[in-house]
Order: structure tokens, then sequence, then C-alpha cells
């Protein structure tokens, strides 16, 4: 299928990987996994045929298609959302245009001879298409759409007309609506929610026969879909037999038991070099010391990768709050369209927050979740109803829009500097460490940062001060897993309430205490973990 044997690639002065090698094998679904920077899309963009390997090679059969989903999904214009998706299985559409063709041609008179011909060619062009499962080609496209949430109201919808989430569905509804041999999907689930994203986990465990490698700082969903894992890291590549969980496990007893031959070979080599210093200047053992001076050169070294530190740094305990944190009655929001249409989120939402509630606030897509955070946290106005906050709370607000309002001029450390105007160096430096910014990544202007960082800052300017109502719109959005196991034990430790909208259920599961769901613009208040909310309501999936 795919095979990349000793492949070398290097970006700039920095090598990504050595010597490395691994397949991509038929009716597989591999995770790709490693830290930030490591060269997982590097990996994508070599077996696209997008970037070229410095050394080694990669091979790949000639009738072998390859769908490639990526974060950037370029310019989406003049096309309905259906057509979009249809453009994307070009190839299929062209083929079925060349048999229609092929079909009024046999109508024509012409010699036995061009006839075999043309049924010969006929017969190719069949089979391909039914490689392509092409007969079935409109209704899929259009089960795909509406399976990643865009229905038939809207597939003729102009594509500009969709925002920049819903351009990316767009893009992945047309390569699962291909069904290539080899399907590369690179964070399939970052603009989903929970309902698309068992809908996906369902379509790759079922739908899907070709291979997939892909890559998702979504456990749960990575645990459902994989069945082996290829890791990037230290200029290496390793593959592992088994989902996520096990690939930690397996990757945890691995580098323990090399900190174990570590040890056994320095132990050995501090032996050799005391016989070699202290006979060094002895005729007498001059063969012996040479012999030994010889084999210690000749031995490879076990090096030990820079293991990832993970710096705990101890919240303040935030200022107590009252008991009753934010109360609401009869809520409602009506949001007016610039033609002046008025389009009615939810209304009638009443409930209260208690004090240390860790609360999900979950729903379908656009039923109102980030517009409740956002009147909560008093950064939009209720059009009915009202939202009282408590005595003594201080709020914490977390949305994609903060991100925006970083000074891309400033460094991440000045950033945070600004944040904590009294804290000494010592203390802002170990705060950016518990959020993985440590040496010269502190220095780093805000402009250079990738999604992921920004993130990362954001969240460390809003925990640094004494806030005790967290309100986090999507906080895990563009984390890694690990930045994700980071502010999940953060957020389990924190002294105060919390409110969030997430998609990732793992998170979820271990965190929240009560759930919020926005239905059809009312809200259902649900008094037990994730778990229990998905067990009472009617989404059994989880």
């Amino acid at each position: 299928m795919v095979h990349l044997s000793n492949i070398t690639r290097q970006h700039g002065s920095q090598i990504l990987f050595q010597d490395a090698s691994f397949q991509v094998l038929p009716g597989t679904h591999t995770g790709l996994v490693g830290p930030n920077g490591a060269g997982k899309t590097t990996i994508f963009r070599i077996i696209a045929g997008q970037e070229e390997v410095d050394a080694g090679e990669l091979i790949i059969s000639k009738k072998t298609t390859v769908g490639y989903f990526s974060q950037d999904v370029g310019d989406m214009s003049g096309r309905s959302a259906l057509e979009e998706v249809m453009a994307a299985c070009e190839s299929t559409v062209r083929l079925a245009a060349g048999m229609k063709d092929m079909e009024a041609a046999m109508c024509e008179p012409m010699s036995d001879d061009d006839m075999a011909a043309l049924l010969e060619r006929y017969g190719t062009a069949v089979e391909a298409f039914e490689h392509m499962e092409g007969y079935d080609l409109d209704s899929r496209a259009q089960s795909v759409l509406t399976g990643l949430g865009i229905g038939p109201d809207r597939y003729n919808d102009p594509v500009e007309s969709f925002s920049g989430g819903w351009k990316m569905r767009i893009a992945l509804a047309g390569i699962l609506t291909l069904k290539p041999d080899v399907l590369l999907l690179d964070e399939p689930t970052n603009h989903l929610d929970v309902e698309s994203i068992i809908w996906l986990e369902e379509w790759l465990s079922s739908e899907f026969r070709g291979a997939l490698l892909m890559t998702s700082h979504d456990r749960d969903f990575m645990n459902r879909v994989v069945t082996r894992i290829i890791e990037v890291a230290n200029k290496t590549v390793t593959t592992y037999g088994g989902n996520y969980d096990f690939y930690e496990r397996e990757r945890d007893i691995r580098f323990e038991q090399l900190i174990a031959s570590h040890k056994r070979q320095q132990d050995m080599l501090a032996k050799e070099e005391e016989f070699i210093a202290r006979f060094a200047a002895r005729a007498s053992h001059a063969a012996q010391v040479q012999s030994r001076v010889k084999k210690l050169e000749k031995i490879d070294r076990i090096e030990i990768p820079a293991e990832e530190r993970t710096v705990r740094f101890s919240f303040a305990e935030p200022p107590r709050s009252g008991d009753d944190v934010a109360a609401f009655d009869g809520l409602g929001k009506v949001w007016i369209a610039p033609d002046g249409r008025e389009n009615p989120v939810f209304s009638g939402v009443s409930g209260m927050v208690r004090r240390l509630n860790k609360i999900a606030v979950v729903g379908v897509n656009g039923a109102g979740k980030s517009t409740f955070l956002k009147i909560l946290a008093g950064q939009t106005d209720a059009t009915e109803g009202s939202a009282t906050i408590g005595a003594n709370v201080e709020i914490g607000y977390f949305s994609q829009h903060a991100m925006e309002l970083l000074d891309p001029g400033k460094t991440v450390f000045e950033t945070l500097q600004e944040a904590m105007p009294l804290a000494n160096i010592g203390v802002i430096r170990n705060l950016l460490g518990a959020f993985l910014f440590s040496g010269d990544t502190v220095d780093k202007r805000i402009e250079n940062l990738s999604g992921g960082e920004k993130s990362r800052v954001v969240l460390a300017t809003i925990l640094c001060r004494p806030v005790n109502f967290l309100i986090l719109d999507e906080p895990t959005n563009h984390l890694d897993i690990r930045s994700r196991e980071i502010l999940l034990d953060t957020l389990q430790n924190f002294g105060g309430t919390i409110i969030l909208v997430s998609h990732d259920r793992h998170f979820l599961r271990l965190l929240v205490n009560r759930v919020f769901e926005v239905d059809h613009g009312e809200m259902r208040v649900y008094e037990g973990n994730y778990d229990y909310y998905l067990s009472k309501s009617h989404h059994c999936a989880g």
C-alpha cells in the first residue's frame, strides 16, 4: 500500500526524522501521534505527494488513490455545498461522463475491431468506476454531508455563506465521499460537535474499507477508531499495535526499560573509564588499556530523549464566592441578522449555578451554548429575562475570540507579565512552564505562535488571576492530548466554580458533576456527571 523506508527529512537545521521506516497497510486504521512540531503533518504531506523526502524512498502503487484532509481548506467559492463535495470526487464524475460517451458511441456503426477495442476500454472504465463506488456517489455525498451536520435544507446554499468551521466540514465531506484507498485525516474532529464526531466514528468503523492514517487530539475518538499507533518523536518513527490507551501504557514501559539500560551502560562505562585512567601511564598494561579504549569507541551510546517535563504550578486558592454563583430566570436571546431578520436562539431558560459546580453545557451546534456563556460572562445582553451574578464572584472567561485579542507584537513572557504586574520573574516563568513554555519559547512573539500555543497563553493569563468562576468556551479546541491532560489536571484541582462547553468527551467525563443541555430553545438540567447525562438523555453513544 504505502511503504516509507529509511526516510530522512529536515526543515532548515531541524532534523524531523532520520532513517525512519513504517508502512500503511490495506484496511488498517492507524493513529499518528507525537509532540507538536515533531513532523506529523510532514508525513501526511510526503504521502500526499506535497513534499519530498531528503533521503530514503516512498513506495506507493500507481493505482492507489490518496485523500488528504488538512486544516487548510483553501479557497472555496462559486459552488453550492453539495457541488463542492462532488467536486472533490472529480475523477469519478469525469469517469461517469466518459462512460456515457462510450455508451453513446456503441450505438454508432463501426468495425468489429473498433467495437472490440471500445468494449475493452468500457470494461476497464466500469471496473474503475465500481472500485470508486461511483454508482452511489450522489446518495453518498448527501448522506455524508447530513452526517456532518449540513442537512438537505442547506445542500444548495453557496459555500461562501458558511463560516470557517462549516467550510471545514464541507471539505471533510468531500474527502470522505471520495472513499480513497488511503485516507489521511489531520485533526478531523477539530470543528465538529459531539453528534458529528459520533457519526464520523461510526462511518469510519462501518463504511470505510480503505486504509486510514489520522491525527486527533480527541482521545475517545482515537481509541474508538484506530487499532495501531505510529509515533513520531525524537527523530524516529515507532509503530505500536493497539489503540491510544494501549500505546500510552506501552510507551511508558519502554521508557522505563530504556532508563534501566542507560543506567547499566553508564555503570559499565564508568568502570572501563576508571580502569583506563588508573593504568594509562603503566607500560605493563598498555595493550589492555588500548583494547578497552577501542571497545569504548565502538559502543553505541544509549541516549535518553529529553523527557517532556511537566511543571506543576500550584494556583493560589481563589477567593471564596457566595454559594449562589449565578442565577438566570426566563433568559432568552434573539440575534438580529444584518438584513433585519430575527434569529431566536433560546428562550425561557432558568436555573442556578452553585459554588464548586463543574458544569458542562451541551447541545447540538447552533443550539446557543456559546451565546449562553457570553450572557453569563457579561459579554452580551439577554433579550429577555435576567442573569444575576452572585456576591464576590470573580469571572475568568475564555473564548476562541480571546486569542484574537492578544497583542501580536508582544512576547509570551510580556503578555503574562501584563496579566500579573506584581509577580516576580521566577513566578511568571514557573507558571509558563506549567503551560509548556520554557527556555526560548517564552520570548516568542504572539504573532509567531500556533493556535494551540495561543490557547495556552490565554488560559495562563486567565488562571493566574484570582478568579473563582471560570466560563470556558471550547478551551481544548487547539490543544494537543498532552496539553489537554495538563489543563484537565489544573481544572480538577481548581478551588472555584466552572461552567464550560467542550466536545472532548474524555475531558467532560473526568471533570464535570452537572450537565445543562440546551435543546430546541429550552434547557434541561442533569444532576450528575457526564456519563449520567449520557445514560439519561437520548445520546446513548459516548
